[in-house]
């Protein structure tokens, strides 16, 4: 159940950035929680071994590299699917930012 619940965060994150800003465009809602699912797997899967190859770089620039790296993780998920698109690798950056931002938050107050 708190897997779900978080699911529903990050979707609601993710949908938030969409509306609001022009970083990322994501058609609706449910587009939303099956990006976000494939996400986490990406996450889980993809993102370690990029974490590997470029830990010099993360070492060089204190770990902010890690938020370029957030920004392919996005890229790479939104490859599968054809409602959502990412304007470039610096806009998928800030996206990943700012959804960060918004999930912390809501997990904060809830």
């Amino acid at each position: 159940m708190e897997t779900f619940i978080h699911l529903l965060i990050y979707s609601f994150a993710v949908y938030l950035v969409s509306k609001f800003t022009k970083l990322i465009y994501i058609k609706d809602f449910l587009t939303a929680i099956l990006f976000s699912a494939v996400l986490g797997i990406v996450n889980a899967l993809v993102k370690p071994i990029f974490v590997i190859i470029f830990f010099p770089i993360e070492i060089i620039t204190f770990g902010i590299f890690l938020i370029f790296i957030n920004g392919l993780m996005l890229i790479i998920s939104s490859a599968f699917f054809k409602e959502i698109k990412i304007n470039g690798c610096f806009s998928a950056a800030i996206a990943s930012v700012l959804i960060s931002i918004i999930v912390s938050l809501l997990e904060y107050f809830i």
